[in-house]
């Protein structure tokens, strides 16, 4: 869910509308998607497809203190009932609400706001104000990056880490100052002495460091699994990334079997 349309009633900061109907657009809600509807051009603004949030901040001087300077996203309030703006010239408002989104069992507890409070959207000056109702509807990522939940996503092989012969003593301290990430680690054995053991391949970055220098390469091998890919999965804070994870995989399943019907 994401902002989509905004509907300006008064803004006297510096910023154009434009500016700050993109700058809304990309604050991530905390609301699950799921819960909602896709809206198309044709469909109506109701309580299944559509979000609103309203804006109304002004700032002004209070005793020598300036209020309200910084417009932040906790400042977005979201309006259960729907639009509180007419359309010109009629009675209707923009929105087509049969009940209140409070009702609905998942957001009586769970009210929708912005997922990280203190995102700066505008800076105002005594006697500046911006007011406004902010509309979010269901997307795609392909369609707009706002409505994309991932911020980054990657993947690398799985590193192997081997060590040849067993390394002892000096050239145990030897190698795990060697690693900058820390994946060896000394092992105390009999009669003072010390050998170095592969503790943490996972955050091995193949930077070769250990196998540089005379001989290390006969007692390092450093390899990567072909078949193991570890995924990172970075989330905007719409979803969690275990979530997102698993609605991938299952929009992906669902491509697929749409496919073998067209190729069968």
């Amino acid at each position: 869910m994401a902002i989509e349309k905004v509907f300006v009633a008064n803004n006297t900061s510096v910023i154009q509308e434009e500016v700050l109907a993109h700058r809304l657009g990309l604050v991530p809600l905390k609301v699950d998607p799921r819960l909602f509807e896709y809206k198309s051009e044709s469909d109506l603004a109701n309580e299944k497809n559509t979000i609103v949030l309203k804006l109304d901040v002004v700032c002004s001087r209070q005793d020598g203190r300036i209020k309200n300077a910084t417009v932040k996203s906790e400042q977005l309030q979201w309006l259960p009932n729907g639009s509180e703006y007419q359309i010109e010239k009629t009675s209707k408002t923009y929105t087509s609400f049969s009940c209140s989104q409070e009702t609905l069992p998942a957001l009586k507890d769970n009210p929708i706001a912005s997922r990280y409070p203190d995102i700066i959207l505008a800076k105002l000056r005594p006697g500046q104000c911006i007011e406004l109702e902010a509309h979010a509807v269901k997307g795609m990522g392909k369609t707009h990056a706002k409505w994309s939940p991932v911020a980054t996503a990657r993947y690398r092989m799985l590193p192997e880490v081997a060590l040849l012969e067993n390394i002892r003593d000096s050239l145990a301290e030897e190698l795990v100052e060697k690693c900058p990430v820390n994946v060896f680690d000394i092992e105390d054995l009999s009669r003072g002495r010390k050998k170095a053991v592969v503790a943490r391949p996972r955050d091995c970055t193949l930077c070769r460091e250990c196998v540089l220098g005379d001989g290390w390469d006969k007692r390092v091998q450093i390899r990567r699994v072909k078949e193991h890919f570890i995924f990172s999965v970075e989330s905007t804070g719409a979803l969690p990334p275990d979530v997102l994870f698993l609605e991938s995989v299952k929009i992906l399943e669902e491509k697929c079997q749409r496919l073998l019907v067209e190729l069968s």
